[in-house]
């Protein structure tokens, strides 16, 4: 059966303010993403088709999976939302300030999604709505492609894959976007009727307990 496996990159610079400063993988990224390969690779997974977002932890991510076994595509379509610039534009306009620890993080993103979703949110470096196109187009264009494809992205662009793939609202949206872990792998499965969620958070090459720390969302 046609399916399309949507990977979180690795653990990137969670310390960091802002976008530039985010995009590249801590020493654990790395690891988590070779492990994440390692696991695949043993199970016989096999993949027509690789691809990722440009961003440099999306890219270093797939590359350091080890499983494209044709030359991997990269396609902005798979970027992430542009979470910082957008914080700080709802800081300014609404005066909600950006969360400095993960509770805090928690109560922000829903508030903030929200107030995309509605346009309030002028500073916004896209629209929810042109978001959430792209991420449709990308999803149908796998979907009709060659597969099994695994495509390595961010937790925003799969909580909005799996919204588009489940008519999801904003909020389980956005709580759906708070639980992905770094290397998780979800799995939809193309139907005529359209995408199944088959699997969602997997993490597997973490289970082994001394790797249970190794579990990250930032």
């Amino acid at each position: 059966m046609t399916h399309i496996l949507l990977v979180r990159h690795g653990q990137a610079n969670s310390a960091a303010r802002d976008e530039a400063s985010y995009d590249r993988l801590s020493p654990l990224g790395r690891e988590q993403a070779r492990w994440l390969g390692a696991h695949l690779r043993e199970g016989g997974e096999r993949f027509a088709q690789a691809v990722s977002g440009t961003l440099n932890r999306q890219v270093e991510t797939l590359e350091e999976m080890g499983v494209a076994e044709a030359a991997p595509v990269q396609d902005p379509r798979l970027n992430e939302l542009e979470y910082f610039t957008m914080a700080q534009a709802f800081e300014v306009e609404h005066g909600v300030p950006m969360p400095i620890d993960r509770p805090a993080f928690l109560e922000h993103l829903p508030a903030m999604f929200a107030a995309w979703e509605r346009g309030e949110i002028e500073g916004a470096p896209e629209t929810f709505a042109a978001f959430e196109a792209r991420i449709a187009d990308m999803l149908a264009e796998l979907s009709q492609g060659k597969s099994p494809v695994v495509a390595v992205t961010s937790g925003g662009v799969i909580g909005m894959a799996l919204r588009v793939a489940l008519r999801l609202d904003i909020r389980a949206f956005a709580h759906l976007c708070l639980s992905i872990e770094n290397t998780s792998i979800h799995r939809l499965q193309v139907l005529p009727s359209g995408l199944a969620l088959a699997q969602f958070n997997a993490c597997p090459h973490l289970e082994p307990r001394e790797r249970r720390t190794s579990r990250t969302h930032l």
